[in-house]
């Protein structure tokens, strides 16, 4: 007889309450029975994938001693429901001796009822023949051509919504991953995973060359028989770039620098601009402009890693482009942004040597951008006493390892910046040098002498 208003059971109230899955089990299966877990997907609803069907009687073990009544249900959910004849009865146990796959179950327990859908796998088995790359594969994505079959596994849930069991049928390939810690792009293998067969797959096109193997699905993964095909070894096209630009650093305390983590500053500044390219990448080049669109292209280099030494003052763009071989995947990288500043040449005309350890005991220039640079500097009589070519270096004041007298010295600096400005400059170098005395209460410098 149809039931066509459970819904009206226990005085017009839902029995909503779910009875253990547990009391359910199969007898006659040659493989063991895959449950889905309960899930928001199949709500309160235990679904059993058989094998196959065939020869299989299910089981349920009722926890009390209530009248136990089997109904099935189709495409309409549990609202409509046919009690079904023919159950074995045996104490708390009912069987039914001959399961009906691709069917859903109420089992009622006096007012608790169970329900239950079982599906046989050998009405939709996966078949997998063979697999290989389409040649439409592009840039970004590597289409997956495979040869088989494996119709959805469908069900229905106890509203009578047509749903569809996930086979997780999965891609398998190697592709290059960029380790960032490291500056490099080592091998990872990476798995995506389709719910359903299809006959062409869409994954990320790797980065290096690979086989792609299509397995599944997890039903057969479950058995221990699961199916595999591979395609030949794929030759990369897709491309990727990570780069880097590095600036030597200077500490000269005399140097006036833009900081920041700002490229270039004061000149000469040595950057290490590097490219590191997954493998198809076959044409390699560092592009030099004046703007930011690259539209007037200054220098180029054909290569990984480029080394250069910024002598001239002003703002240059430096990108990086790679290709594969036939050109059909391309990288241009960002700009990357190098500004060098205008030259700065100051001198002091006073230092105290030998009185306060580290403070104002070396003269030094003060100077930004300064490419070439020659000083001397003199005493009284004319005689040089100390010349120097490097403007973070200076004088503390010595001549032939001993310190000179208190009094006027002379430098003459000649130097180029990084804007081409000449600088010709000379002057005068007081040395002050204070005798110290202990008061008591602490040192006091005296006059100098």
């Amino acid at each position: 007889m149809r039931y066509a208003k459970y819904c009206m059971l226990a005085a017009g109230v839902v029995a909503a309450m779910f009875t253990a899955t547990a009391q359910v089990s199969f007898v006659g299966n040659d493989r063991p029975v895959y449950q889905e877990g309960q899930s928001s997907h199949t709500g309160s609803m235990a679904i059993y994938v058989l094998h196959s069907a065939q020869g299989v009687s299910m089981t349920y073990e009722a926890s009390s001693t209530d009248d136990v009544t089997w109904y099935k249900f189709g495409a309409q959910g549990a609202i409509d429901m046919i009690e079904l004849g023919g159950i074995v009865k045996n104490g708390t146990t009912t069987t039914m001796p001959q399961v009906e796959a691709n069917q859903g179950y109420v089992i009622m327990e006096g007012v608790n009822p169970t329900y239950v859908w079982v599906a046989d796998y050998s009405t939709s088995p996966l078949q997998l023949v063979s697999a290989t790359v389409d040649p439409e594969s592009d840039c970004g994505t590597a289409l997956i051509n495979v040869e088989g079959s494996g119709n959805p596994i469908k069900y229905c849930d106890i509203n009578g919504v047509e749903k569809t069991l996930d086979r997780d049928i999965k891609v398998t390939y190697n592709t290059r991953e960029w380790i960032a810690d490291d500056y490099h792009w080592a091998e990872t293998q990476v798995i995506e995973s389709e719910s359903q067969f299809k006959s062409v797959i869409a994954v990320p096109a790797p980065y290096c060359g690979t086989t792609f193997t299509v397995s599944g699905d997890k039903f057969l993964r479950f058995w221990k028989e699961e199916k595999s095909v591979s395609t030949l070894n794929y030759s990369p096209r897709a491309i990727n770039v990570m780069v880097r630009a590095e600036q030597e650093e200077r500490n000269n305390d005399n140097e006036q620098t833009t900081g920041g983590g700002v490229l270039g500053g004061s000149a000469p500044a040595k950057i290490t601009f590097t490219a590191y390219c997954t493998d198809a990448v076959t044409f390699k080049e560092w592009q030099v402009s004046d703007n930011q669109e690259f539209t007037n292209i200054l220098m180029n280099f054909s290569q990984d890693e480029v080394e250069y030494t910024f002598e001239d003052a002003g703002t240059t763009y430096w990108r990086f482009y790679g290709a594969n071989s036939d050109g059909s995947c391309e990288y241009y990288g960002d700009p990357i942004t190098v500004s060098i500043g205008e030259s700065v040449l100051v001198c002091p005309n006073i230092f105290s040597p030998g009185t306060t350890p580290e403070v104002n005991d070396v003269w030094k220039v003060s100077y930004k951008s300064i490419i070439d640079f020659h000083c001397w500097i003199y005493n009284r009589w004319g005689n040089l006493i100390k010349e120097f070519t490097d403007p973070s270096d200076g004088w503390d004041g010595t001549y032939n390892g001993k310190q000179v007298s208190a009094g006027v010295y002379f430098y003459v600096i000649q130097a180029t910046g990084s804007d081409g400005k000449k600088y010709k400059l000379s002057g005068d170098i007081n040395i002050l040098r204070y005798e110290r005395r202990d008061y008591g209460g602490g040192t006091v410098p005296e006059e100098p002498r």
